[in-house]
This record gives C-alpha cells, structure tokens and sequence, in this order.
C-alpha cells in the first residue's frame, strides 16, 4: 500500500470518529444552554439530546458509527468515576462512618429485593431481576450533587449526611459489579467462583491500596517543587489509565480501576488541587458519556415496555425515599433529616446505565432491561431538584 493510500485510508477510518464527537458535543452544548435556561438538570438534558441526536430520527443529524459513540462512553465513564474516587477519602468515611453506612445499607438491600420481587412478578428471568435489583438500588452521585449546586443546600447538615451515604453506596456499587459480572459469567448465585472472586478482589484492593498510599503520596510529595498544573494534570492521568488497564489484566471492571486509583490520590496532600485540574476533562467525557447513553435509547423499545418503564419509575421513588428516611432514623438521624436525605436518594444515575452496560455486554440480560433503565432514570432525574425542595 502506498503512503498516500495509507493516509486515505486512515482519514476514513478518522473521519467519523471526529464527526461523531462533534455531534455528540454540539448537542451537548447546545442541551446544557437549554436546560440551564429552564433550571433543569443538565444530565436530562444530556440524555434527550443524545436521543434525539441517534440514529433512530430522521430530521436530525445523527451519528454515523454506535461502536465510536460507545468507546467515547466508556472513556467517559472512566473519568467519571476516576473524579468520584478523588471526591472519596479514608477521612470523609470516617467522618460520617457508621450512620451513612446503615442508611446506605438499608437501602440497597430494601430495593435490591424489591427490584428482585418486582422483575419476577412481571415475568423478568432471573438474571433480568438480578440486574433489576441492583440497578433500582444506587442513587446518583452526579445528580444529586448538581442539585445540591444549584438549590444551594450543599451546606446543610443532612447534604453531607446524603453525600457520605453516595460514598458508602458507590463502595458497594463497585464491589455488586464484581458480583453481577461472577454471577453472569458462572450462570449460578453461589459457591466457589463467587468466593474465589470476592477473595481476589479483598486481595488486589489491599495490595493496590498499600501500594498506592505508601508510594503515591511520598513521590507526589517530593516532586512537588518541580510539578506544574500541566504536568501534575497528565501524570495523575496517567496514574488512572495505569490502574485501569491493571484493573482489566486482573479480570476486573476498568471502571473499578479509576475509581480505586481517584480514591488512592485524594489522600495525597494535593488532592483538591488534582480534583480542580481534573474537573473539565470529567465534565468533558461526563457530557459525552450522558449524551452517548441517550444516542442508545430505542424509542420503539419504549413505546413496547411503557408499563415497566411506569411501574419502575414508582417502585425506584417511593422505594429509595421511605428505605432511606427508614436507614437514617436507624442511624440515630431527627425525623427532619432522614425525610430529606430520603426524598434526596430518590433516584437512579450513572452506576445503574453502567451495571446496566455491564449486562448487556456480557450478554447476561435480554436487550429491553437498557432503554428501560434510562427511561427511568431520565424520569427520576427530572423528579429530584422537586423532591429535595419539598
């Protein structure tokens, strides 16, 4: 092949990669003016402009590869929770300790059965309920915290009591991930593939986080005289696509990876200023990731599964809101409190689109479980700025 072929070649293969991210961002940009103006959650906004940007519109421009559209995803994905692991510290957990775990508890186990019970009464098979459990049981990160922005209550005293309760929650998200994907894989709920995983898992986090707490921080230390915003920017990206790939190797999730690797860095002495330097390229792939999960709405999927989609929606904000009012009362909070830590939970975001990716990708679940599990969380993250204001 000649060189100039070579390049044609690559300009082909280039040009709707480019295309594609320059739609996604366009409709993102232009969803972010919209919903601001209205005073709405940007990631709906997000969502509906990626499905009406797919390929299921005709009056639209719409993406020329869905296989582009999900490697920006998971990209996106990864910088996502690499942000939430640097939000996450040691010092945070202990500081809100024992009743956001027993908030975060009581909730995933109320509605990781309640979904379960759900799922089987309409008919789901097992895994699909499975999955459906756990997907109804994490509430989002993302949203509630650009609610607790935009409604200013990020200073309250029952706001930290929420976020310490995301952190207990997303702690145990990854470690369901791990489960769901041995379940998946071995087709059974027990024995010993399940344990084996669960062990490996206890095993690398310890290695990872003794590894990462003793080295990490001294280096990060030491260099600091010679580290400027630019290069700091790149070696704490780097630092997070090492653990990804370490992560993959290992058989894990490559999600799990950038939130070890964040959770690693933010007990480093400059872990505010890694958070600052960091934040545009996860608002960047953050847009991309929302925008691509509603560029994989099938609208025909959801005219088909329209009762689930409502039944769900219900079961995910009356479930989360009473489970976690009951978790925090048993954690000792006033009556005040829990009721708006629990109509602040009340909702399902990014950790239920990746455990439902997850699904799908592994071929555990039939191909509806997806666009119904955006649907309800499109639903669920327009209700939330009005739950937590009443």
């Amino acid at each position: 092949m000649s060189p100039a072929e070579k390049v044609a070649e690559a300009s082909h293969h280039l040009e709707p990669l480019i295309s594609d991210l320059g739609l996604i961002l366009m409709t993102a940009g232009i969803a972010v003016l919209i919903f601001r103006k209205l005073k709405q959650p940007l990631v709906l906004g997000y969502l509906i402009a990626g499905f009406l940007a797919g390929n299921h519109f005709d009056f639209f421009p719409s993406v020329k590869e869905i296989k582009s559209v999900e490697v920006w995803a998971e990209i996106g994905v990864i910088f996502l929770l690499f942000s939430l692991g640097l939000e996450f510290s040691f010092k945070k957990l202990m500081k809100v300790g024992g009743s956001a775990s027993i908030t975060a508890g009581t909730q995933i186990i109320t509605m990781c059965i309640l979904g379960y019970s759900v799922g089987q009464w309409m008919d789901w098979s097992k895994m699909d309920s499975i999955f459906l459990g756990v997907i109804l049981s994490i509430s989002s990160t993302t949203i509630i915290l650009k609610s607790f922005d935009e409604l200013g209550v990020k200073t309250q005293k029952f706001a930290g009591f929420v976020i310490g309760s995301l952190i207990v929650q997303d702690i145990l998200a990854i470690l369901m991930m791990v489960l769901l994907s041995t379940i998946a894989v071995s087709n059974q709920f027990s024995g010993i593939d399940l344990l084996m995983s669960v062990l490996k898992l206890v095993f690398f986090l310890v290695i990872w986080f003794l590894g990462g707490i003793f080295i990490i921080p001294t280096v990060l230390k030491k260099t600091k005289h010679l580290l400027t915003d630019e290069m700091l920017l790149i070696i704490s990206l780097a630092l997070c696509l090492t653990m990804v790939g370490l992560a993959a190797n290992v058989g894990f999730s490559p999600a799990l990876g950038a939130f070890i690797m964040g959770s690693i860095i933010a007990e480093t002495t400059q872990a505010e200023h890694i958070e600052h330097l960091v934040k545009p390229v996860k608002d960047l792939f953050g847009a991309v990731f929302f925008v691509s999960v509603g560029m994989l709405i099938n609208p025909d999927a959801l005219y088909q599964h329209a009762i689930p989609v409502v039944i769900l929606s219900f079961v995910t904000i009356f479930g989360q809101s009473v489970s976690s009012t009951f978790g925090a009362l048993l954690s000792g909070q006033p009556l005040k409190d829990s009721i708006r830590t629990g109509m602040s939970l009340s909702q399902i975001g990014e950790f239920s689109f990746i455990i439902a990716t997850l699904g799908v990708s592994l071929k555990a679940t039939n191909s509806f479980l997806y666009p119904i599990v955006v649907a309800v969380s499109a639903v669920t993250v327009f209700t939330t700025p009005f739950m937590i204001k009443y």
